[in-house]
This record gives C-alpha cells, sequence and structure tokens, in this order.
C-alpha cells in the first residue's frame, strides 16, 4: 500500500515539475515583440484555418451546449477579435499586412452572411442589415460589423465597404443619439450591457477618425456621460449594467470590467490607465496564479458563468484574459507575463507543424481569438 501512495506521489510530483518547467519554457519570450513574433504569427496561423470557414462551419465550431443565441455571440466575437489581432500585426509586422487585408475581407463575408445573422434576427424579430432605417437597437451585431470593417479600412483595405460602413455607423449613431439613456440594449426587455456599448463607442470612435470626425461628438459625450453618471460609487469603475434610468445598484463584474478597460484604450487612453489601475486593486490577484477575480467582495472556488467562463480558484477567465490587453497597452509587462502564465497553466499550448493554440481553444475558439488580440493590443496600434 505503502509503496503505491509513494509511487502515485512520484508520479504527481513529476507531472507537476514537467508542467512547471513547460510554462517556463513556453513564456520565456513573453515581453519582446520579437522574441513573440514565431508564437504569434503560428497563433495566428491556427485562428485563420478555424475561423475563416463557412458561416455554418463556424457555428458548428461553437459549443453546441450554449445554445443558438451564444453560438452565433461567440462566432461574432471569434471573427472581429481576429480581424482586431490581424490589425494589430499587421502594423507590428508590416511584412503580413497584405495578407490580413485578404483575411479580415473574408472575416466580413462570415459576418455579414445570413448564418450568423440569424442569432441576433430571432432576438430581435427582423434582420439587423435589412432594417438599419427602423429604431431597434441591433447593436452588438452592428458594432462588431463596424469594427471588423473599421480593421479592414485602417490597414489598407480601401473602399470596397464604404458604403454599407456608412449605413451601419451612422444608423448606429442615430439610435444612440434618439435614446434617452444615450444606451441602446443588446436585446429586447434586458438591460444595457456596457461592455456590448463599448464596442458601439468604439466602432463609432474608429469611424470618425476616418470619416473626418463623423460621429466624434457622440463619443465625446458617451465617454462624459460615464465618467459623470456611469461610475460605480463603491469600486469606482464603471459599472456593467445600465436600467432605463441609468445605474441599477446590479454588482460590477470582473470580466465586464476588464472588457470595458480593454476597450477604453481605443478611445481615452488617461480614462482607460486610470479605470485599469482601478480594475487591478479591486479585481487582481496574484496568488496563488495571477488573474482577474469575478467577485471583489467574496470568495469563488468554482461557479459557472456564460460570460466569465468557468470561475475558479476565484478567477474569471475571460477577466483574465481581457485584462492582457490593458497591460499590453500600458506596457505594465509584470502583470501581463503574470497573466500569460495563467493562461499557460490553464489552457496549456499545442504546437502542430506550423500553428499553435491553447489545448482549451478546441473547447472555446473565441478565448484564443480574444487572447490573440489582448496580446497585440500595444499602444501603437491605436484605433
Amino acid at each position: 500500500m505503502m509503496n503505491v501512495l509513494f509511487a502515485t506521489l512520484t508520479v504527481i510530483a513529476v507531472l507537476a515539475l514537467v508542467k512547471i518547467a513547460w510554462v517556463g519554457w513556453s513564456c520565456r519570450g513573453n515581453g519582446d515583440f520579437d522574441k513573440e513574433k514565431t508564437e504569434l504569427l503560428q497563433r495566428r496561423n491556427y485562428l485563420v484555418e478555424n475561423v475563416v470557414v463557412g458561416p455554418q462551419q463556424l457555428l458548428d465550431r461553437m459549443p453546441q451546449e450554449i445554445g443558438s443565441q451564444f453560438e452565433g455571440e461567440w462566432a461574432l466575437y471569434s471573427c472581429s477579435m481576429l480581424a482586431e489581432a490581424l490589425s494589430n500585426m499587421a502594423q507590428l509586422y508590416p511584412e503580413t499586412k497584405d495578407e490580413a487585408v485578404a483575411t479580415v475581407n473574408s472575416l466580413i463575408g462570415i459576418v455579414t452572411s445570413p448564418e450568423l445573422r440569424a442569432y441576433d434576427a430571432a432576438r430581435w424579430g427582423e434582420d439587423p442589415l435589412e432594417s438599419l432605417e427602423g429604431d431597434e437597437s441591433h447593436v452588438s451585431y452592428l458594432s462588431h460589423l463596424a469594427w471588423v470593417i473599421g480593421n479592414y479600412k485602417r490597414i489598407g483595405g480601401g473602399d470596397k465597404y464604404d458604403e454599407l460602413y456608412d449605413s451601419v455607423c451612422l444608423t448606429m449613431n442615430r439610435r444612440i443619439v434618439s435614446s434617452p439613456l444615450y444606451n441602446l440594449p443588446t436585446y429586447p426587455y434586458e438591460s444595457v450591457y456596457v461592455p456590448d456599448m463599448l464596442v458601439a463607442i468604439v466602432a463609432l470612435s474608429d469611424y470618425a477618425k476616418l470619416r473626418e470626425g463623423r460621429c466624434a461628438e457622440t463619443v465625446r459625450t458617451w465617454i462624459d456621460r460615464a465618467k459623470s453618471e456611469w461610475i460605480d460609487d463603491e469600486t469606482g469603475l464603471l459599472v456593467s449594467f445600465l436600467g432605463d434610468s441609468g445605474k441599477t445598484g446590479a454588482p460590477v463584474k470582473g470580466s465586464y470590467s476588464a472588457l470595458n478597460c480593454y476597450y477604453l484604450t481605443k478611445i481615452d487612453p488617461a480614462f482607460a490607465r486610470e479605470q485599469y489601475e482601478r480594475l487591478k486593486k479591486t479585481f487582481g490577484q496574484t496568488s496563488p496564479i495571477a488573474g482577474i477575480k469575478e467577485y471583489h467582495d467574496r470568495s469563488c472556488r468554482f461557479a459557472m458563468d456564460i460570460d466569465a467562463g468557468p470561475i475558479i480558484m476565484n478567477l474569471t477567465p475571460s477577466g483574465t484574459a481581457f485584462a492582457i490587453g490593458s497591460a499590453t497597452y500600458f506596457g505594465d509587462y509584470d502583470f501581463r507575463n503574470a497573466l500569460l502564465r495563467t493562461a499557460e497553466i490553464a489552457g496549456h499550448t499545442v504546437k502542430r507543424h506550423n500553428t499553435r493554440h491553447y489545448l482549451l481553444a478546441d473547447l472555446a475558439l473565441v478565448g484564443e481569438a480574444i487572447t490573440l488580440a489582448m496580446r497585440t493590443n500595444t499602444a501603437g496600434q491605436g484605433s
């Protein structure tokens, strides 16, 4: 019996040492974009192979257990985050620009397909692109589409989608300005999800830069109101949700706050830095592993959340991934490297031929796309 126990403990100890060595080896180049280049390009290759496919094929690669709405959302996020990563990398590594333009062009085709629009059409009872003259929100779908087109143009994609780009951005702008709250719900009869609204503000900010300031006033007004009206009294962070009358009293979530901080780096870097420091103070965890907690006022060993992911040892996988974006932008490489070590511990990198990905990407492809976009969100890539 003792021999069996000793052998078991020995195997566990050896596996732990192998894992520690693997994590150290995998993360050895983090913090230097020349040293990270090969890995980033290989992760890009994996995502292109698995995301740039037929629309229904992409939807089929989403976890079927989460239902059609979230399958659509995760597929949309996979496309928009990959487009953002490709745009960032085209500026980090200029020799990838032409290929990036062609790939983002393909992503726009996927995002505008009836198959991918279907999840949003089902919730609103109308197609988001066939109802641009109407008044229903559709803000989540339209904002991601506009963001992808903005990235296409940012890296020199030309005017192929200009008519659609104008229609989508001006429609979002009109609907936001006409809303008493200056915010739009993702779906009918639900609260406003602030991170979803921030995608729209990022997309309009990009549009203003590409279209001689059109919609810039909407972006400025939204940010001004956010600073004065939509800050949580306890944490000083942007709230996660808004109701018909503004702040709801709902708790601020670590996953949403990390995503808010990332989007703000693309609109208002000073505000983003202040929010990022508050995020680290309120939700940051450094031991036993580094990451972003989902709850700031209580411990949580394990829970499930469709947005935060499986919460383990307090940490939210999505919030931890999104925090990499702000850490990268602000050059906070100690924290960035710690977050990437956590990602390696949890995800475990697999390398095949000229591709590389976290093993968890086989279950949640969107997580791989998000992490690549966050890792390449340098200040020089500002939208």
